[in-house]
């Protein structure tokens, strides 16, 4: 029996250049949707982000003999300032369903003082036909997100995470409810990771389902960290202490389900998560469970939640032990940064610990 592949790792570039349209090769691919096989988005590194894209720069040709280029009519250079980082800029949509500009300037050119660069790719994606992004405007802000042709593009590219059940963001950005601020908080969660430098923004994955007894555990995000560890996050603003309480059994109960498959003569048989995030050596143990408390009107404040689940899930005498359980406020994560003490770890009092002083369950 062989080990799963982790779902972490993210597929080698082609070459150093960094591109999402690989050059042929005989090496194995997935089969890219017919929208993708038309077309494909070609990802180059920004090398000058504070500085404005060269004239003539685009990511189209007018040949279709060209591979590793869309095959749709130029257009004029204004149009395609900042195609430099079209690609980034599909790619972090699509991992993360949904962003504002102000973020995705924060992931892909925290040096560039404002987000006409990345407002000029969103216009550039948002220009191909069919559209590769969509759209939200609410209070003079605007959301942003793949659509199934950018979804599909995206995909094609090899720079995703393999996974199931990826949605285009639409519902989320458009929602009058409480969904597009929890998925904008998760996205200011993934920026303090990525400028805290413990983990890089690509490295996320959203609401990807592992399997328990008792049905899909569903994480709002899993992060590999910098240290070839990984941890499970969840964002909460207006679910219920029952509700969370409930997702902390989950977890326990991922944990403690049992081996899959018949293992052979080098190794036992290993149950999911050690399969996913043990390591080879199942040196490594279960991954942390980090929940962010984020603001929310007409809610306790975030501090207030904080403490009442505490006391809650402390409780859990028999869930503490197998997982370790960890807390913060988005205002604390986001002003001092995941790397600083912010953490208040479920059982062991008031205190607060950087992430790489948690303990580990026993």
């Amino acid at each position: 029996m062989t080990s799963a592949p982790d779902p972490h790792t993210r597929p080698a570039p082609a070459d150093t250049a960094a591109t999402a349209s690989p050059v042929p090769s005989h090496a194995a691919s997935p089969a890219p949707s017919p929208a993708a096989t038309r077309r494909r988005l070609s990802v180059v590194a920004d090398q000058t982000p504070d500085s404005p894209a060269p004239a003539g720069c685009n990511s189209s040709s007018t040949s279709t003999d060209v591979r590793g280029e869309a095959s749709r009519p130029r257009k004029a250079a204004v149009a395609k300032a900042g195609a430099d980082i079209r690609g980034e800029v599909l790619l972090t949509l699509a991992r993360l369903r949904l962003a504002t500009p102000r973020q995705l300037k924060a992931l892909l050119l925290p040096h560039q003082q404002d987000t006409d660069h990345v407002r000029r790719a969103l216009r550039n994606l948002l220009e191909e036909t069919p559209a590769l992004v969509g759209r939200t405007n609410r209070a003079q802000q605007s959301y942003w997100h793949c659509t199934p042709a950018g979804l599909a593009e995206a995909a094609a590219s090899g720079e995703l995470a393999p996974t199931t059940g990826r949605t285009t963001g639409k519902r989320i950005a458009a929602s009058k409810t409480g969904l597009r601020e929890h998925g904008l908080a998760l996205v200011d969660t993934v920026i303090a990771f990525h400028q805290a430098q413990l983990a890089d923004h690509a490295d996320w994955r959203v609401e990807a389902p592992h399997p328990t007894p008792a049905g899909n555990l569903l994480p709002d995000g899993v992060v590999l960290l910098n240290n070839g560890s990984s941890a499970f996050v969840e964002i909460d603003r207006t679910m219920s202490y029952a509700r969370l309480i409930a997702k902390l059994e989950r977890y326990d109960a991922y944990r403690g389900a049992p081996a899959a498959g018949r293992g052979n003569a080098a190794r036992p048989p290993r149950s999911h998560w050690q399969e996913t995030y043990a390591g080879p050596s199942l040196d490594r143990s279960f991954p942390p469970v980090l929940f962010v408390f984020a603001p929310a009107r007409r809610r306790a404040a975030p501090d207030t939640r904080e403490t009442a689940f505490h006391e809650r899930a402390r409780r859990l005498s028999s869930v503490n032990s197998r997982i370790t359980v960890a807390t913060t406020t988005l205002h604390q994560l986001t002003h001092d940064g995941p790397g600083r003490p912010v953490w208040r770890i479920v059982g062991h009092g008031e205190s607060r610990r950087a992430l790489t002083a948690l303990p580990k369950p026993r």
